[in-house]
């Protein structure tokens, strides 16, 4: 009897609670309730998309995503076990982090949030776990990561902390790389959990495509080698080269000196992230004389065995003097290039006149961009004729008064070695999605053809005699093959004039002569105490087209007897 009463009493209490509860819940305040009930919400949730990869065009990665950690904190909970000063110690050696600022990050016991470091690498994650830090969590992220440093620095630029590209490749093609991010839509309940059956939208992210390159890691490695050796032996503020194929435009390397490394480039200064190959705008001096020398030729006002006076060296044009670098009497249009003289090159573009050299010019891309697939390509500076002073006319022929980029002058050089073809230049080869698929694929690009084969033809002759006996390149020969090109010494601008102590020493160069595959260019900026392009660059172009030429296994120069051309390195040089 008495445990039929107890039951029933139980049972009577629990009826009445349950009735007085439900009293509270349809009549008492109801603030506390329509909190909770506000906490059960649609969560909207981003997926981020993967970065693509940027190879070069072998298939060596030179940019990817990597997983890494962001480090957090709850301070409430180290605070409330007393270890802010041993787990504040361990963070601050182990992320090297400076100590005042964790404990003042930890020393929040009202918080249950603070992100002390964010990108940190797995291993040192890992380190971290280990110890078993109670109030320390981990937040799973990526970041960009690029595997050879400095190398390739100005091509493939960076993408930021938020995973946006700003300079180089990671720029230009940002909409590819980065994809397109997935979205969840779903609810959860009071505690954050989400409710999986009221999952009503998943759409799974679509990473990024990946970029090839036609740049080779090989190649790059010779050319920034050579240049770093240029920059410490000539005391040079800067020095930069490209080398390109000639029949395609493909760009096979391109290098610029200051250099940085891109997964740090917070720290690096903006002088060091311009890519000078395209970005650098100046006087190009005497390597500007193979446009002129070439229309003048395709035109028919002069050929290769007409000489011209130059003056010894001096001569008065309407009233202002032009020199040369070393004193020349009468020199044929052939010695004209072979010797680099001002005047035979200002005589040669008078029997053009102005109309006539102005439409070469822009006919071999001077004063427009060569749409390169890279950000920040100057444009350069060719003055419409009708601003021309009286004595532009003089001046322009040896590369004064006209500013280019090194992109331009090589790409006019490969017109002369591809029988007068200008091609567009160009430094993607193709772009694959997630699935294998080719979704772009570049070829090559005719722009103009602003001289005719036979023009070009002579030209290349002709430009291979700068490198013989007698001319102002000799010191870019490489042993068994045949070099044609043009050296240049050009003194920078300053306030009423031109400065006696800073130039930029130029060669631009293609090989074999008789069969033009390469075509490279080296600047240097500033070199000290030699300056001229003959001493400073050619030898630089030579270090570099000789790897080049082995490595790509061109075939050396064939003689009449069908036996390879062996060449001792020269020594001597020129302007």
């Amino acid at each position: 009897m008495g445990r039929m009463v107890l039951v029933v009493l139980v049972l009577v209490t629990a009826w009445v609670g349950l009735g007085a509860r439900l009293l509270v819940l349809h009549l008492g305040p109801k603030e506390r309730l329509r909190a909770r009930v506000e906490q059960i919400r649609t969560d909207v949730q981003e997926k981020p998309a993967g970065r693509g990869r940027i190879y070069d065009c072998h298939g060596n990665i030179l940019a990817l995503d990597m997983a890494v950690k962001n480090v957090c904190v709850d301070p409430g909970v180290i605070n409330s076990n007393g270890h802010v000063k041993a787990v504040g110690m361990h963070l601050a050696r182990l992320l090297q982090l400076d100590p005042a600022m964790v404990f003042t990050r930890l020393n929040r016991p009202n918080r249950r949030y603070e992100c002390l470091k964010k990108f940190v690498q797995e291993d040192t994650a890992d380190q971290i776990k280990r110890m078993q830090l109670k109030g320390v969590f981990f937040e799973d992220a990526s970041a960009r990561y690029y595997p050879k440093g400095s190398m390739f620095c100005h091509v493939i630029g960076f993408a930021n902390m938020e995973h946006v590209g700003s300079a180089g490749i990671e720029q230009r093609f940002d909409s590819y790389l980065r994809g397109h991010s997935g979205l969840r839509i779903s609810e959860k309940d009071g505690k954050s959990r989400e409710v999986y059956r009221r999952r009503s939208l998943d759409i799974e992210p679509q990473p990024g495509v990946d970029v090839y390159l036609t740049v080779d890691q090989n190649l790059q490695y010779i050319v920034e080698k050579a240049l770093d050796g240029a920059l410490e032996k000539h005391r040079a503020k800067g020095a930069w080269a490209i080398v390109e194929r000639v029949k395609t435009g493909e760009i096979l390397a391109m290098a610029s000196r200051p250099a940085y490394d891109p997964n740090l480039y917070r720290t690096a200064q903006p002088d060091r992230i311009l890519n000078r190959p395209i970005g650098y705008v100046y006087e190009p001096g005497s390597i500007f004389k193979v446009a002129v020398i070439a229309a003048a030729l395709n035109e028919g006002t002069v050929e290769p065995e007409d000489v011209y006076d130059c003056e010894n060296g001096l001569w008065s044009f309407r009233g202002r003097p032009l020199r040369d670098y070393h004193p020349y009497g009468r020199l044929s249009v052939a010695d004209i290039l072979k010797k680099s003289s001002n005047i035979g090159a200002a005589k040669v573009a008078l029997t053009l006149g102005e109309r006539r050299l102005e439409k070469y010019l822009r006919d071999f891309g001077i004063g427009r961009i060569t749409g390169i697939e890279l950000p920040g390509e100057e444009v350069g500076i060719l003055h419409n004729r009708s601003k021309w002073s009286a004595i532009s006319i003089s001046r322009i022929p040896i590369g004064q008064g006209v500013s280019v980029t090194s992109i331009q002058m090589l790409n006019m050089l490969c017109a002369v070695a591809n029988n007068g073809f200008l091609m567009k230049p160009t430094i993607i080869q193709r772009m694959v999605d997630a699935q294998g698929r080719t979704v772009m694929e570049f070829t090559p690009e005719v722009v103009s053809r602003p001289i005719r084969e036979d023009t070009a033809r002579l030209m290349q002759k002709l430009l291979s005699r700068v490198t013989e006996e007698g001319g102002t390149g000799t010191k870019a020969r490489v042993a068994g093959y045949t070099v044609a090109g043009k050296t240049g010494t050009a003194q920078k601008a300053i306030a009423g004039g031109y400065s006696d102590s800073a130039n930029v020493a130029s060669f631009m160069g293609f090989l074999p002569a008789e069969n033009p595959e390469l075509a490279i260019i080296v600047t240097v900026d500033e070199p000290q105490p030699l300056h001229t392009g003959g001493l400073v660059s050619a030898p630089v172009f030579r270090e570099i087209a000789g790897q080049a030429v082995r490595y790509l296994d061109i075939p050396p120069a064939v003689s009449e007897t069908g036996v390879a051309k062996l060449e001792k390195d020269p020594s001597s040089g020129g302007l």
